[in-house]
């Protein structure tokens, strides 16, 4: 079986989630610091001082800037930096599927839970109807997608619809390896 994950994939997820806080909070300490300085020059200038126009544009404008920075930082890096952390937590703890599946296509790249992933269609028997069903595997986005063939079965090891672990079978085919 190939595996998708490592531990040092959660560590260096890990690692990346504390750089962009680290980033977040440095900036934010600078914003207060700047922001005290210019209310203890603001304070500190007598009454009716024409300074105090220009303290007052200036903290506009390093609050402006810093609210233009957190937002976005915060809403794209951090949150998807933490989408991907919780992902890998839940493969290191969550509870595994195995799956024995022909694969039929490739879907469009969509986004689950905050991750970016690749769409796998596997057909698994129905038990009503004698027609196939698809199911939609997930393969990180961040990963090398595996060499899926049409038709062919692929062992794999799941938690939810997430790809852990698999196995490609060549030798056996989408109707069980025999022939029509």
């Amino acid at each position: 079986m190939i595996r998708m994950y490592s531990d040092e994939d959660l560590w260096e997820a890990m690692r990346q989630k504390r750089r962009i806080l680290s980033v977040f909070w440095a900036v934010t300490a600078a914003y207060f610091v700047g922001l005290a300085a210019l209310i203890v020059y603001y304070v500190s200038l007598p009454y009716a001082d024409p300074n105090g126009t220009w303290v007052i544009w200036v903290a506009s404008i390093i609050t402006a800037l810093y609210l233009f920075f957190a937002f976005p930082y915060m809403g794209i890096s951090f949150k998807r930096s933490r989408a991907y952390c919780k992902m890998l937590c839940y493969i290191s703890a969550g509870l595994k599927e195995y799956a024995d599946l022909p694969f039929s296509e490739i879907d469009n790249w969509i986004t689950h839970d905050g991750v970016d992933v690749n769409v796998a269609v596997f057909l698994i028997p129905n038990a009503k109807k004698n027609e196939p069903m698809n199911r939609q595997i997930y393969v990180d986005g961040e990963k090398d997608f595996p060499p899926f063939r049409e038709g062919a079965r692929a062992r794999m090891i799941l938690q939810g619809n997430l790809l852990i672990e698999y196995e490609i079978d060549a030798s056996a085919s989408a109707d069980g390896g025999q022939g029509e």
